[in-house]
């Protein structure tokens, strides 16, 4: 009976050497794959699409893909001196904006296109849309395509956690979101799992929104208030959430709404004429931001002067700057999302195509045998 346990045993053991050497001999073949597309193959670019994009959130978990792509932004924040920066370029019409948002660290070179359109709410299409690229900046070649509409979502709300986590009263719980919204789970979710935020107090002018809102966060581990106002949702919230769709100079928080020790996200004014807090909150607060030339033109302090002091972010995470000083203090992160942090989120998504394998190749880049024969290679593709 011992040889025989023994041999199971060892038969056990050597099974399970043998799926292990499998899983480093795949894992093996994917990095030369992916070795061959960035090296080889130059036509092919990877490509993450919607499906794919939601297939990768699903395998890793919304609460630790915010968590990851966060780390990945603190990461780069840490390095904010390397990078190229740049207000993004805006294409502004009476219906919206059209934008892109570039940056680079030396190595990489990134972009987002990405527009804001407030009404497309009313005509069932999605107010923001977007899709990213990385490329090498040694050859120029594209070196990823991706969907960004969704990791748009993810990498705001892992923003807005990212400061909170510097900015929020010390004990937080409970979260107010006026404007529930598709951005209002995402921002839930990321400040539960990076800031250890369990009640949240909702509210949304259409009342189907908190609802829905509602809806798709039971069972995540809330304790939900759906409110009937901004007043009531402010009531008792450690931390209050902006974030509105509505292209215009709103007025959704009052100061007499917002009482001293009060974390304020404000992330939906992020455009011109476009903001969500009255001037009288913004003059006792501490303002922190993440490019000020930016935030300037398109955030709260667009109310402000032009040399109103602020506080930059990354100086907050790297210690060159106090954040939260004490428990009577009103800090207001206005952020209006910078292409640091898409660079950071396309730099995640990158970095998980070798694990999940959700991706395609797309025969993107013409690649001649002879780079000087492009018109040659043209006309020999009738043969094939």
């Amino acid at each position: 009976m011992d040889n025989l346990y023994k041999k199971m045993t060892l038969f056990i053991m050597n099974c399970l050497t043998m799926i292990e050497n499998i899983k480093k001999a795949l894992l093996n073949w994917m990095d030369c794959y992916m070795t061959n597309i960035t090296e080889k193959n130059l036509n092919i670019v990877p490509f993450v699409s919607v499906d794919h994009m939601m297939k990768i959130i699903m395998k890793i978990g919304v609460e630790k893909i915010l968590v990851g792509i966060a780390d990945y932004i603190e990461e780069d924040f840490k390095r904010w001196e390397l990078f190229d920066k740049t207000p993004r370029v805006a294409s502004h019409s009476s219906e919206g904006v059209i934008e892109l948002m570039p940056t680079s660290d030396g190595d990489i070179y990134g972009f987002k296109y990405v527009n804001g359109h407030p009404k497309n709410t009313k005509e069932g299409l999605q107010t923001v849309t977007a899709f990213g690229v990385l490329s090498d900046v040694n050859t120029g070649y594209p070196v990823l395509f991706s969907e960004m509409t969704i990791l748009t979502a993810l990498r705001t709300a892992a923003t807005s956690a990212i400061a909170a986590k510097y900015l929020m009263p010390k004990g937080s719980q409970t979260m107010a979101i006026i404007g529930n919204g598709a951005q209002s789970e995402f921002q839930a979710l990321a400040f539960k799992a990076i800031n250890g935020i369990t009640n949240l107090r909702l509210y949304d002018t259409d009342s189907a929104a908190t609802e829905k809102c509602a809806k798709n966060l039971s069972n995540k581990g809330f304790d939900i208030v759906k409110c009937n106002s901004e007043q009531m949702a402010v009531e008792g919230a450690d931390i209050i959430t902006t974030v509105t769709a509505d292209k215009q100079c709103a007025t959704i928080l009052t100061d007499n709404m917002v009482g001293s020790g009060i974390h304020i996200n404000a992330i939906g004014g992020d455009c011109p004429g476009k903001t969500e807090l009255h001037k009288d909150i913004l003059l006792r607060s501490d303002i922190f931001v993440e490019f000020p030339p930016q935030t300037r033109i398109e955030g709260e302090i667009q109310q402000l002067p032009e040399d109103y002091p602020v506080t930059e972010l990354w100086q907050v995470i790297t210690g060159e700057a106090q954040g939260r000083r004490d428990d009577k203090q009103v800090t207001l992160f206005d952020s209006v999302g910078f292409a640091i942090e898409d660079f950071s989120a396309l730099r995640y998504i990158r970095d998980q195509l070798k694990t999940t394998g959700f991706y395609q190749d797309l025969d993107m880049l013409a690649d001649p045998d002879d780079p000087r024969d492009l018109f040659g290679m043209v006309m020999r593709s009738a043969a094939t």
